[in-house]
Formats: C-alpha cells, structure tokens, sequence
C-alpha cells in the first residue's frame, strides 16, 4: 500500500509542478487587486472612510485617523509590490497581518466578508511562504547578484 501511495504522489507531484509558478501569480495578482481597489474606493470617498475609521471600524492601539491614512496607504502601495514581485514576501506578511486586523476591526464584516478574508490570508500566507514564483522582479534583481 504504501509503494502505491508514493507512486502516486510522485505521479501527481511531477504533472502539477509546472502549475506552481502559475498558482503563485494568480494568488499575488489576485490579491493585489482586491485591496488596491479597497484602497482607491477608500480615496475615492474619503469623508466616508474617515468616518468609517472614527465610528465604525475598532481598530487596536493606533488612533482612528492614523489607522485611516495608514490603511489607506497599505492597500495602495502594498499591493504594487505584490504585482511587481518586489520584495515580495515582506509585502506579502504585511498584507497578511494588515487583513488579520481588518477582520479583527470590523465585526460586522464577520457575517459577510469573513469567508473572502479568509481566502486573501490564505493567499497571502502561501506568497509569504513560497515567495513569488517565476515571474517576479525578486527573481531578476537575485539574478544579477
């Protein structure tokens, strides 16, 4: 049974290498567009967020203002790493903690949106572990060491 179970393994293994580069660039472009859209919709309607920040999200230990301004500027900035390949990783961890506290400021996104942070994380966390795949600028700037 257990020469059956690495055979296996071995065979799946071999066939869906080629699709690791692939996974990894669709979790990194995929979340760099859910939150830098989540930023321009925050610029766009500033009031709003300013006032979502001092009424409604419970954001720990930085004041209401500057949770604003820094939030903002995380889903704008981070995400263009993400989409670049540029230090990718630290971007990647960033966003992953960035998203833990969303979640962990906002309980009413608990009944809807819990699900679609959940698969961010997810996605962010494996981008934080494996790095960015083929197509990354990390990658060419390694290259020229």
């Amino acid at each position: 049974m257990l020469s059956v179970i690495t055979k296996l393994d071995d065979i799946f293994a071999s066939a869906l290498k080629p699709l690791a580069p692939v996974l990894l660039l669709i979790s990194r472009l995929w979340v760099a567009w859910v939150f830098f859209r989540a930023g321009q919709t925050k610029i766009a309607s500033w009031d709003s967020t300013l006032y979502l920040f001092e009424y409604e999200y419970q954001v720990p230990v930085l004041p209401w203002e500057m949770a604003a301004y820094l939030g903002t500027a995380a889903e704008l900035v981070l995400p263009v790493f993400l989409l670049l390949g540029l230090l990718t990783r630290p971007a990647a961890f960033a966003l992953f903690v960035f998203n833990i506290v969303a979640v962990v400021s906002y309980p009413a996104l608990w009944d809807k949106g819990f699900f679609d942070h959940q698969m961010w994380g997810v996605m962010l966390l494996v981008t934080t572990v494996w790095g960015p795949g083929l197509l990354a600028l990390d990658n060419k700037l390694k290259q020229r060491g």
